[in-house]
């Protein structure tokens, strides 16, 4: 069988901005591989790491297991900062993805996924470096969301009615 091949150090900035281009040509399976690339030879590679959550997220629609794998590739984000920020993207996109394909029953879901999204842009922000709104601007645009789509709500939880014995 064939086995994968390492890249050079010298080539991880040119694979980078490679990586970068798939994503804006929708091509986020190719810029998945070749982040996995770049981290094989260079494991604590912090632009790698989040173009390769960025391109799983970008996968959700097509593959919700991809959601996961993005998560899964938290741990190797080194700040609290990093880690509160993407993790709000993932379930962002999550949330998103889920709404755009429909489906009974899931708007809920939908909601509380936005929600967790809203709460951790929330503490991304609190440990946000000075001059960097990115966490604002996300939910900002979440809220956005939820404002827009008004059939999105919490779960309610349903209560019996009580049984009258004779």
């Amino acid at each position: 069988m064939f086995t994968l091949k390492p890249i050079s150090r010298d080539s991880v900035e040119s694979a980078l901005a490679r990586a970068e281009r798939y994503r804006l040509l929708n091509e986020p399976h190719e810029a998945e591989s070749i982040c996995r690339d770049i981290l094989e030879v260079d494991p604590h590679n912090r632009q790698a790491r989040i173009s390769l959550i960025l391109a799983l997220t970008d996968e959700i629609p097509q593959a919700p297991s991809a959601f996961a794998g993005a998560m899964g590739e938290m741990s190797g984000l080194e700040t609290p900062y990093d880690r509160a920020y993407y993790s709000g993207i993932a379930w962002e996109r999550r949330a998103k993805a889920a709404h755009h394909a429909g489906g009974t029953g899931s708007s809920s879901y939908i909601y509380d996924w936005l929600v967790r999204a809203l709460h951790l842009f929330e503490e991304a922000e609190r440990l946000r470096p000075a001059g960097n709104d990115d966490a604002i601007l996300r939910w900002n645009a979440c809220v956005r969301f939820l404002e827009s789509h008004k059939d999105l709500r919490p779960k309610t939880e349903e209560v019996p009615d009580p049984i009258l014995s004779e």
